[in-house]
């Protein structure tokens, strides 16, 4: 009796157990059997950056589960028009004339985006936009042009003869939206043997502030082409009044005795490549001192064993330094100006310069001068001792704006300093490195209470500092930011110090550091010698930042 009890709870407990395990297997089968609901693909997504090879662009995505096909695209003008469309069924495409038809252009921006497609379209993904690529140049035996290479009217165009192993024959000039080079805008100008050997000629007869393509050729063989922009038109020097022209005037003293007899307004006008001493005397009268347009490298030197100042009393409307090498014989004791006398300057002005080897470029001292406006433009600067691109000496002077735009400034013991108020500082567009000497400030107002503003602010945009200017053997390149300027307002947009700028004391808050994410080494090829192109690709802001002419072009 117990026995069989015992037996039927055994078995009712079996066939309980066994009805929970069937009901878990059907619940099982029920979420198995359940439908979600279908969303589109993912966006396509690059295994690798978009390279160039010659002048294709290698696409490589990601391969997506469920994508039976891709539609790419390619832009020159970030899609305002769609220049190629592609259909494949690959997530590699190389685009070139097997896949759009015809040759993509050489050194040539492109836009690529794609898209991914499922067998029913209503789940094809959104655009996935890659960005932009540069095709790669032309490999070529031409030179590509420096500054120094064109002018308004004209263009050397070179190559090398060492890598040329065929004659070149023949210069066609082409319109720069005629990418394929399909009309000359002139008849093809002919090259001799000799001029063919010697890898040069200037071609001439171009318009002023304009894009061209200039190719050379090997009889019918395309042998490359390169870009040249002409200069804006240069002055009718038959229409400046009160010009002095010492254009054929190879006399190291022709500058000083023009400046001798140089009336109000004068300009005195010298050529590239020749060699002038700067006279010691004072200025009295508005004078400009330039350099024609001309081929070469070597601008127009003035050698300084003195210094310029003003005449006592003057009122002055402008000097002016335009296109010329600017050398002090003596970075301990030279200046381009002194000033010494009470007098009035509104502008003090360099523009196209490159300016070295001196105490200081530019001081006041000993009586109350008033300098309005002080600018350096599209410059280079390189050893300046301890009066720096600036110095106001004397409490009683005035300097009153201060412009330092698209320019270069390297090793600078100070970098600007004042005694006095002044009115605006601006800084845009620089390149700014081994300024001021470690230690020192890069901004000193010191004039005391009331004398140790500037006014109306200090504004620094699109530059990019280097560390301090360091001693022999010494990595300390802290610099101090100012003196003075307590009450002067900072505005910093878009610009970069490298990770080995630092403040060692006085540090000005509005400064990023080490936004650059670079030492100064690791970001320019020689920044001691001057040479401030990037080394790699990865710096934000070589774009947008530092002097222009080491910017990257896209």
């Amino acid at each position: 009796m117990n026995m069989k009890t015992n037996n039927n709870l055994f078995n009712i407990k079996t066939i309980l157990f066994l009805c929970l395990i069937v009901s878990m297997f059907n619940a099982c089968d029920k979420d198995d059997d359940r439908t979600y609901e279908k969303t589109r693909l993912f966006r396509p997504v690059l295994n690798e950056p978009l390279t160039p090879e010659g002048n294709s662009i290698i696409l490589n995505m990601g391969k997506l589960k469920g994508a039976v096909g891709y539609t790419v695209e390619v832009s020159r003008d970030s899609f305002a028009t769609v220049e190629y469309q592609i259909l494949t069924d690959t997530n590699y495409v190389r685009i070139n004339e097997n896949t759009v038809g015809e040759e993509l252009f050489w050194n040539t921006i492109y836009q690529v985006r794609a898209t991914a497609h499922e067998a029913n379209s209503e789940f094809d993904s959104k655009i996935s936009d890659f960005g932009s690529v540069r095709t790669e140049s032309f490999p070529s035996v031409l030179n590509n042009p420096a500054s120094y290479d064109v002018t308004d009217v004209a263009a050397r165009v070179s190559w090398d003869t060492l890598s040329n192993n065929r004659t070149i024959t023949g210069i066609k000039v082409f319109a720069a939206d005629d990418l394929r080079l399909t009309t000359p805008l002139f008849p093809e100008a002919p090259v001799t043997e000799q001029q063919s050997d010697d890898g040069e000629i200037i071609i001439d007869g171009l318009e002023p502030e304009t894009n061209y393509q200039i190719a050379i050729y090997s009889g019918d063989e395309l042998r490359g082409w390169v870009n040249y922009t002409t200069l804006e038109q240069e002055l009718d020097y038959s229409t400046v009044p009160n010009l002095i022209d010492l254009r054929d005037n190879p006399d190291r003293g022709a500058v000083s005795s023009a400046l001798q007899s140089a009336p109000d307004g004068a300009t005195i006008l010298v050529s590239r490549g020749f060699e002038y001493d700067a006279p010691g005397m004072r200025i009295a009268n508005s004078v400009t001192i330039r350099a024609a347009y001309g081929f070469g490298e070597q601008k127009a030197r003035l050698i300084f064993d003195s210094n310029f100042d003003l005449e006592t009393g003057a009122n002055i409307d402008h000097v002016r330094f335009i296109d010329l090498e600017m050398r002090g014989t003596d970075w301990g004791g030279k200046y381009v100006i002194n000033i010494s006398k009470t007098a009035t300057l509104n502008e003090f002005s360099f523009e196209k310069c490159y300016i070295t080897n001196f105490r200081g470029i530019y001081r006041q001292k000993d009586s109350p001068s008033v300098v309005n406006n002080y600018i350096i433009n599209n410059s280079v600067v390189d050893s300046i001792g301890g009066y720096g691109v600036a110095s106001c000496d004397n409490d009683g002077a005035s300097l009153k704006n201060i412009s330092l735009t698209n320019s270069t400034f390297n090793h600078t013991v100070y970098f600007l300093v004042s005694r006095n108020n002044s009115e605006s500082i601006t800084i845009d567009g620089c390149t700014i490195a081994n300024a001021p000497e470690s230690g020192r400030q890069l901004f000193r107002w010191r004039g005391g209470d009331g004398k140790n503003n500037v006014t109306n602010g200090i504004t620094i945009t699109n530059t990019i500092f280097g560390h301090g200017w360091g001693k022999p053997d010494d990595e300390e390149y802290g610099i101090r930011g100012k003196d003075g300027l307590d009450n002067t307002g900072f505005t910093v947009n878009n610009t970069f110090t490298t990770t080995d700028f630092s403040f060692s004391g006085n540090e000005i808050g509005e400064f990023p550091l080490g936004n650059a994410g670079k030492s100064q080494q690791a970001l320019w090829v020689d920044p001691e010698n001057s040479n401030f192109n990037f080394l790699g690709s990865d710096f934000i802001g070589r774009f947008t930042a530092g002097d222009p002419r080491w910017r990257v072009k896209l």
